[in-house]
């Protein structure tokens, strides 16, 4: 992490002192990081808050699979280097959503819309033709639809915040277009140099499974 990057990121900042990059670089080297090697996907969509569902930001998930029921993903709010990491989310199967009792379904949220709108999208490395990784993405898109996220967030830079300040919140996703802040997936698209439309095209064949009442809270208040 360069300290040009650095003061772009959060001009609060101190660059890293050639000490502590020695430290860092070595501890690379030696140390075993063992659940961060089990990063498997990359998925990037949008969260909106609960409290507030007219505010929302960008969330770039970094996803593994602790079992084939669930997944756990580290949010930042860019893929960048110094990307800020921002939040979690959990993700379970239907399966295990049924198990929960009625307050706790409450905290979760649905991904079907998501999915099938082409919001969420799983950037593409550079170098890999891009037909062959929608292929793979739309394969991971069939097993995402049906999922249903946890995400609390601790640092709300949508708002400027420098640093993660006070309680967790919340967090949902859009479950219609109209829900949508005008020109939002646009900008996204244009800096992945992907189409939402396309790809809402390319999953149309996806069946569309039955979202439960208690999901989605943030647009039922």
């Amino acid at each position: 992490m360069s300290a040009a990057d650095q003061e772009m990121n959060d001009p609060t900042s101190t660059p890293l002192s050639t000490k502590n990059i020695i430290l860092e670089t070595g501890a690379s080297l030696a140390q075993n990081f063992a659940p961060v090697k089990a990063i498997c996907a990359h998925l990037n969509a949008f969260h909106v808050y609960t409290s507030d569902p007219h505010r929302c930001v960008e969330a770039n998930h970094y996803c593994s699979h602790i079992s084939e029921d669930v997944r756990q993903c580290l949010i930042y709010d860019t893929p960048e280097p110094n990307a800020r990491l921002i939040g979690v989310e959990y993700m379970i199967s239907p399966k295990l959503y049924a198990t929960l009792d009625t307050e706790e379904r409450k905290l979760w949220h649905s991904h079907v819309f998501e999915v099938k709108s082409g919001m969420l999208i799983m950037p593409g490395p550079a170098g890999v033709p891009t037909a062959g990784w929608e292929v793979a993405e739309t394969k991971e898109m069939e097993e995402v639809i049906g999922l249903y996220g946890k995400t609390y967030h601790f640092w709300q830079v949508d708002r400027g915040d420098k640093l993660p300040l006070g309680g967790p919140e919340l967090m949902g996703s859009f479950t219609g277009k109209e829900q949508l802040p005008e020109g939002l997936l646009a900008e996204r698209d244009e800096r992945y140099g992907v189409s939402s439309a396309q790809k809402k095209e390319k999953r149309g064949y996806i069946d569309e499974p039955a979202v439960e009442t208690d999901a989605d809270q943030a647009w039922k208040k």
